[in-house]
């Protein structure tokens, strides 16, 4: 299913509208516009198995790139314009793109990435960018005439990786037809959550994350009309909801607590009636911020966990939640196993790394072109189970409870953050002996990062703490530059070089408590 099994029944139907603009494409448009680009793709070379990356705000045209892929067989890679232009390039050539859409609203970026090899056949939309062709020109100039096999395409999307690079995560192509049902994602999450042609999806998050590029491209697959935001804001989410009667909705939990800070006679002065589903995913939410949504939306409220790995997946709904506060679910795709450090599974209630065992006839994700982070994902004795690091454990009903992500993983407004990368980054700054980066609890953001730093000997620590961000804010994308910047004389450490990160965060808590720190 795609835009263009709608296109022919309901040609007129908005496939997106911009939540701010108003700004409307028709399921005709959509078709179209995507057929064109698809030509202009193949008329540069690209076949099946190939690559298309796109640099975009949340934009129309990400779903014409989008759906000219799905409808190519090709693989298309949504980079996140908020990482540096290092990471971005990391990216770009690691997914081996042949082929480059961007946004002109993140033109200093595309003009960035011109120094580090980026694919020869490069477009930019909604402006200029100087080493870019027209987008607008490059459709208007494309043939309209019906592809001669339409395999569908899939996404190669990145996460952040544990030593500082992000992992692509790469599915074979579905054996199928754009046209012909079977796509996973539509079929498991298009079924559970019951999209259809009625459905009205508000979408407040980035089309580059993993979620809502996957669950807008099911809307479209299934004959729905998707609203997207052009960024999150409390009162404008509700406002569009009331205004576009919105059916169905994902968001984080920071945005939650975004919209449980707003006055609450705010809150009450939209109709939000029409809602039906109000799913979250991404990061932890505490229970009382679930709880508080509930009592104010009613029993609406879904959850399901996965990555974007897709290794396996839980759902719990609203009443089943109400019954076990704080459980992430049941299995959705795959069967959870909660395993000990020797691959042993481990009883009720205790707690462990989460595998999960593949479905019958579902492949393991693989790491984009690294073997080695594949294998460090494996179950050791049985290859076919993966985790993504997450703790968790199994009640005796079999509702799983996580414990903690990913280790030392830090979950920022429902982004993953690596520590790793962030304390590589400052290894062998000349001012700094020793660095540990964890995260602290955050009332809207879930978490933020916190640098423990030892300023090498005889190194001033009047101003240093501003010094280190300025370093940080040119090497690395904004959201995982530490909040604080920590002085201390030194950090725990195991004999064998490891840190005792628990001590730190221990420590945190109990300065905090103490007013210590901010």
């Amino acid at each position: 299913m795609y835009p263009g099994t709608w296109a022919r029944t309901d040609p007129d139907k908005p496939a997106l509208v911009m939540a701010g603009s108003g700004r409307t494409t028709t399921y005709a448009e959509l078709d179209e516009r995507s057929l064109r680009l698809a030509h202009v793709l193949a008329d540069a070379g690209l076949r099946a198995g190939d690559v298309v990356a796109m640099v975009s705000d949340n934009q129309p045209e990400a779903f014409e790139v989008y759906w000219a892929a799905m409808r190519s067989g090709l693989y298309v890679t949504a980079v996140n314009h908020h990482l540096s232009v290092g990471e971005a390039a990391y990216v770009l050539a690691d997914c081996g793109a042949k082929a480059l859409v961007v946004s002109a609203a993140k033109s200093e970026l595309a003009r960035d990435l011109l120094d580090h090899g980026v694919p020869e056949r490069r477009l930019v939309f909604g402006g200029s960018v100087e080493g870019y062709d027209d987008y607008a020109a490059a459709l208007a100039g494309a043939g309209t005439a019906p592809l001669a096999e339409q395999p569908h395409g899939d996404d190669l999307l990145y996460s952040s990786g544990t030593t500082g690079r992000p992992k692509g995560i790469k599915q074979p192509l579905p054996a199928i037809a754009v046209d012909e049902p079977g796509y996973s994602y539509v079929t498991i999450f298009g079924g559970l959550f019951g999209y259809g042609p009625e459905t009205v999806y508000l979408n407040p998050a980035p089309v580059y994350h993993a979620a809502p590029l996957r669950f807008m491209g099911t809307v479209q697959a299934l004959g729905g009309t998707v609203v997207m935001m052009e960024r999150f804001e409390p009162a404008a989410f509700l406002d569009a909801v009331q205004r576009f009667a919105v059916t169905d909705t994902q968001v984080v939990p920071t945005m939650f607590v975004r919209l449980l800070k707003l006055p609450e006679e705010v809150r009450r002065g939209y109709d939000t009636s029409s809602l039906r589903t109000v799913v979250h995913a991404a990061a932890p939410c505490p229970v009382e911020v679930k709880q508080a949504m509930i009592d104010w939306l009613g029993p609406v409220v879904h959850e399901y966990y996965a990555s974007t790995e897709a290794n396996g997946a839980t759902y719990v709904g609203p009443q089943d939640w109400l019954a076990h506060p704080g459980t992430v679910g049941r299995p959705l795709m795959g069967t959870p196993h909660v395993c000990g450090p020797d691959g042993a599974e481990l009883g009720t209630d205790e707690v462990g790394t989460v595998y999960f065992e593949p479905d019958e006839g579902r492949v393991p994700f693989e790491y984009h072109a690294d073997p080695e982070r594949t294998a460090a994902t494996r179950h050791p004795d049985h290859p076919s189970w993966s985790t993504v690091g997450d703790l968790g454990r199994l009640d005796a009903d079999g509702w799983l409870f996580l414990t903690d992500r990913a280790a030392f993983m830090i979950i920022s407004g429902g982004v993953n953050i690596y520590p790793q990368e962030i304390e590589d980054l400052f290894s062998l700054h000349p001012e700094v002996l020793d660095v540990a980066v964890i995260g602290v609890p955050d009332d809207e953001m879930g978490e933020r990062v916190v640098a423990y730093v030892q300023p090498a000997d005889g190194v001033s620590r009047d101003g240093l703490a501003d010094r280190l961000r300025e370093y940080a804010r040119e090497r690395i994308a904004r959201f995982k530059v530490p909040a604080e910047f920590l002085l201390v004389d030194d950090l725990p450490r195991t004999p064998t070089g490891k840190l005792v990160k628990g001590r730190l965060r221990d420590r945190y808590q109990a300065e905090a408590g103490q007013g210590v720190v901010r």
